[in-house]
């Protein structure tokens, strides 16, 4: 995997910009949530996965409304 690297700067209350090519290549779009992970030498942002991208072939036939309220009726079958 080709590594690439741009400088971002920070504003005085710690806020940067991820540049467009990075939000394009990773569908990091407004209102997305990334995961922040500090591994010591590194800071690493990765986006969090929608419930719409994980639905698999579901995400063609139904809702996201749909799948939370399959998995909520899985769930109260449990107790």
């Amino acid at each position: 995997m080709e590594r690439r690297r741009k400088i971002v700067k920070v504003t005085r209350r710690g806020q940067t910009t991820i540049p467009i090519e990075f939000r394009k290549r990773h569908k990091i779009e407004e209102g997305s949530r990334l995961v922040v992970e500090d591994r010591g030498d590194a800071i690493v942002l990765r986006p969090v996965p929608r419930l719409e991208d994980l639905g698999g072939f579901l995400s063609k036939t139904t809702t996201v409304e749909r799948m939370l309220k399959i998995l909520e009726e899985s769930r109260e079958d449990e107790d």
